[in-house]
């Protein structure tokens, strides 16, 4: 019994985080922390890029970190339903047109990029570390109850998509 009373404060605790971060606020954070990170490990876990791939790969990254929001936003527009990620009751309708075809996320999809980009422009393999970190604690506290609010508000519309598209690609 005492340990199911632990387990639920747990709980509570960890649901109050939930739609408390706005994303962007978290990619803030999250790059703020791949930099100390590159800054405290130093040289130590310096990747050494000394090829022109990783620029490649960064500015392929950062090009697809901008283009998928853009999208997101824009086909949003397009059907009039709120872009404001902390206020998913708000929303007008499922959209499942344009970008949302391919991923259910591809705002916050596009965050990841830009932020792999930032740690190949870090080039230290401890930046890296925090991109699962991002992952984790955007799907866990912003994506679930988000896909939980939309359930409540659209029911089988909203199911269907999910069993059709992604959460992340």
């Amino acid at each position: 019994m005492m340990v199911a009373q632990i387990s639920a404060r747990k709980d509570n605790k960890m649901n109050s985080l939930e739609l408390k971060i706005p994303p962007l606020i978290l990619v803030v954070i999250i790059a703020a922390d791949m930099w100390l990170l590159s800054w405290i490990f130093g040289s130590w876990l310096e990747l050494g890029w000394h090829f022109v791939t990783p620029a490649l790969l960064l500015w392929l990254s950062v090009g697809v970190g901008i283009l998928l929001p853009m999208l997101g936003v824009l086909e949003f527009r397009k059907h009039k339903t709120t872009v404001n990620p902390m206020q998913p009751k708000e929303s007008a309708s499922v959209v499942q047109s344009g970008v949302y075809r391919f991923t259910r996320n591809p705002m916050y999809l596009g965050f990841f990029f830009l932020l792999l980009g930032f740690a190949l422009w870090l080039g230290n393999f401890a930046a890296f570390i925090m991109l699962p970190v991002y992952l984790w604690f955007l799907t866990r506290f912003q994506i679930i109850p988000e896909e939980r609010i939309l359930l409540d508000n659209f029911g089988k519309p909203y199911a269907d998509y999910m069993q059709q598209v992604r959460r992340w690609v």
